[in-house]
């Protein structure tokens, strides 16, 4: 294991609208006011999203996703991170869906859309050398604290 002691900086309060790009403005809020480190929670409709559910096969490295698309409204909630991988923000955001009687849950990777509204929350963490870092085994850009920090 490894960790490093940091501490909340500023709060970022966000609505995303009806088919704005979910990841694509998490992203653009961590280049735009230079949030290093962060938490995420969100809450509200999710129209669209392609969802890693899990490998096809738990020892193989780099694993195989298995892929669920949405493709219509959802209820959903929501949690993750912000760290950088040297210059890029990278966002590592998993949540449930749900429509009837049907759930979802799973990481959140690409094609992704608001419907109706989308709240963000996102608290900032200062003080902490928490990066991304390309790992070669699982293909993944995992987080990374220096040890000792």
């Amino acid at each position: 294991m490894q960790y490093a002691i940091g501490h909340v900086g500023r709060v970022v309060v966000a609505r995303f609208e009806d088919h704005d790009d979910i990841l694509a403005g998490l992203t653009d809020i961590a280049r735009r006011e230079n949030i290093r480190a962060a938490v995420i929670h969100l809450v509200g409709g999710v129209r669209q999203g392609a969802v890693v559910v899990g490998p096809q096969d738990d020892a193989q490295m780099p694993p195989e996703p298995i892929w669920r698309q949405v493709a219509e409204s959802h209820e959903c909630v929501a949690t993750g991170t912000i760290f950088w991988d040297h210059d890029e923000p990278k966002v590592h955001l998993h949540m449930a869906l749900g429509k009837k009687d049907t759930v979802t849950v799973g990481c959140l990777r690409k094609d992704s859309a608001t419907f109706v509204v989308l709240e963000a929350i996102l608290l900032e963490i200062v003080g902490t050398p928490a990066r991304r870092e390309f790992d070669p085994a699982s293909g993944l850009a995992l987080l990374r604290v220096d040890a000792g920090a």
